[in-house]
């Protein structure tokens, strides 16, 4: 069973696991809880907002040659939290479930969590934020809890799951490599088809329709003119 410490509030869970990984003294499996987040942060430096009662938590996952490369484990974080979130719903409110390349969780089209890779030598740290009791208004984008779609879970409840999958996830991630990750992530995504699109790191906008994921885990878009083009890095939003 992974082993998970609690601390009332921290500044950044990620921060913290990265310092350990840093001083030596990381262990594989290793998971941080805080009650609350004083500098939070998700993907492209953005502030992450910090209620009390939101799940913040951070995992520390330490590379071993043989395994797929470092990034892949986006998947792997967000095909566990799929499937700690579906456990956790209603029945019904999981048919608006559907992941969003790389690691958004959706339900309904509002975004409900987000994942945060951050890598020090040999160790990636996966942070995880979950809106379990409260959900930002944001401008850019609708959003969600796990309280608003009717789901009686708590913050350390929900992690204890989360924690035994994504544990159970990485086992497959590193006995039979990126393929079933990739497989799972297809089953749970928005279907074949679904308008995107991608906002790269150089300001390019690219809008398709989603192809597949290639066996690397990059997200392929159908274009207009029915090629096809592989986006590695960016921001994805339904259209």
């Amino acid at each position: 069973m992974p082993r998970i410490l609690t601390v009332a509030e921290t500044g950044s869970t990620n921060a913290d696991l990265l310092a350990l990984a840093r001083a030596g003294s990381g262990e594989d499996g290793l998971w941080l809880r805080a009650g609350r987040q004083t500098a939070g942060k998700g993907r492209q430096g953005r502030a992450w907002d910090s209620p009390a009662g939101n799940l913040f938590a951070s995992t520390l996952v330490r590379l071993s040659a043989g395994d797929p490369p470092a990034a892949t484990l986006a998947l792997v974080a967000a095909v566990a939290l799929e499937e700690a979130v579906r456990l956790a719903l209603p029945p019904a409110r999981t048919r608006q479930l559907a992941l969003k390349w790389p690691n958004d969780l959706l339900i309904a089209g509002a975004k409900l969590s987000g994942i945060l890779l951050e890598r020090a030598d040999d160790w990636v740290v996966i942070g995880v934020g979950v809106n379990v009791a409260h959900h930002p208004a944001l401008a850019d984008r609708a959003t969600t809890s796990l309280a608003a779609e009717g789901a009686a879970v708590d913050a350390a409840a929900f992690l204890s799951h989360l924690a035994d999958l994504t544990a159970a996830w990485l086992h497959l991630w590193r006995r039979d490599g990126l393929a079933p990750v990739v497989a799972r992530w297809s089953e749970r995504a928005h279907p074949p088809g679904t308008p995107l699109v991608a906002r790269l790191p150089d300001g390019e906008s690219v809008e398709g329709v989603f192809a597949a994921l290639d066996p690397a885990g990059a997200l392929v878009l159908r274009l207009a003119d029915g090629t096809h083009r592989a986006i590695h890095a960016g921001d994805i939003f339904l259209i």
